[in-house]
């Protein structure tokens, strides 16, 4: 049985680069794998992209959430959000351990941005509950946001147990900050960098030069050991974040 979990969380910018110039999925695969996480959480995932694997000789034959899963995570659940003539991306969910059920919800708030929330139920050896893991990326507009942020709160108020373990992260796009007030605090949820590192959510986007905190690792039923900033340099405009987590 164990009782810590590392979780980390991603918006891979479809496998390009900053500036879509070069492909940087199989970099990307590299630095997933040195996060060591039990739990990956990743946003714009390429499921399907003809004009990417046209343009690019190295463009995976898998779908990218398969070819980052590779050997070391053994499940994985995606959630197409988006679909288009030349392909679809999505939220993925890379698990360790056997995810049993998953569900994909529409949140999307208008036709020109798809959004979903990608919920799974894990299976971790020798606990007495399923862990909910929740992939999320909110929409650009605070309206749509805050919209899709009622939705999340009432899916988890609705098919999450109070004493189940619970991880939400992703893309929260919350740069004014309100995920707390209509999220955190109604639920018992706690972001763990506010946690660890002085009462702020970390600074994750831009990348190169974090700004603003965009991204949100939130967890019920845990302690925080760690919580750190990957940067990640020109494969992506937002930082990784990553997390140890304690089960109380």
């Amino acid at each position: 049985m164990t009782n810590t979990l590392r979780v980390a969380t991603y918006n891979i910018h479809k496998g390009l680069s900053l500036f879509n110039g070069r492909l940087v999925i199989h970099e990307l695969r590299d630095r997933l794998r040195a996060l060591d996480a039990d739990l990956v959480f990743l946003q714009e995932v390429q499921g399907l992209h003809h004009r990417g694997a046209a343009r690019f000789k190295a463009w995976p034959e898998a779908p990218q959430y398969e070819f980052l899963a590779d050997s070391m995570w053994k499940d994985y659940a995606y959630g197409q959000n988006a679909a288009y003539d030349h392909g679809h991306h999505g939220n993925a969910i890379l698990s360790r351990y056997p995810i049993v059920r998953w569900d994909n919800e529409d949140v999307s708030t208008h036709r020109f941005e798809s959004r979903g929330l990608l919920h799974c139920e894990i299976a971790v050896p020798g606990w007495d509950h399923l862990l909910h893991a929740v992939c999320v990326h909110l929409a650009l507009l605070g309206r749509g946001r805050n919209r899709q942020l009622w939705a999340l709160r009432e899916r988890i108020e609705r098919l999450v147990p109070p004493d189940a373990p619970l991880v939400v992260a992703g893309d929260f796009n919350d740069w004014r900050e309100q995920a707390a007030r209509h999220l955190a605090h109604p639920l018992g949820l706690h972001e763990v960098f506010e946690l660890t590192q002085g009462g702020m959510p970390a600074r994750s986007f831009p990348a190169m030069l974090p700004l603003l905190r965009l991204d949100r690792i939130y967890v019920r039923g845990f302690g925080v050991k760690t919580a750190q900033v990957h940067r990640g340099g020109r494969m992506s405009d937002h930082a990784a974040l990553a997390s140890t987590l304690v089960r109380l």
